[in-house]
């Protein structure tokens, strides 16, 4: 199940480049792809919930666990930028980003 978490989140990461390459354009990114990108996101942390549920993940499932609803919150906070058509800021379009990345790479040394 951490495979396809972390395929979820490499999807997701595709994604997200895109959205914040837009932004980064001062352009808004278009709707059905923030869709993809959350509905990915929830999705890979649905199923590193179920892998702690489990009981015997490593440690550095729950360190990207919280990683990564960290991230999903700055995600949450984005798009109500999104939804009043105003650009977000470009920190914290870069803060979400890297604090996924950190979230992703963590689960990836379970992972390997």
């Amino acid at each position: 199940m951490l495979t396809y978490a972390l395929l979820a989140f490499a999807v997701a990461a595709i994604g997200g480049l895109v959205l914040a390459s837009r932004v980064l354009r001062a352009r808004l990114a278009p709707w059905p792809l923030s869709l993809i990108h959350a509905g990915l996101g929830a999705l890979g942390l649905a199923l590193l919930i179920a892998v702690l549920v489990q009981g015997n993940a490593p440690p550095a499932v729950t360190t990207a666990l919280v990683l990564l609803v960290v991230a999903a919150l700055g995600g949450f906070f984005l798009a109500s930028f999104h939804l009043r058509d105003r650009l977000p800021p470009v920190a914290v379009v870069v803060i979400h980003a890297g604090v996924a990345v950190a979230g992703v790479l963590a689960l990836l040394s379970a992972v390997l």
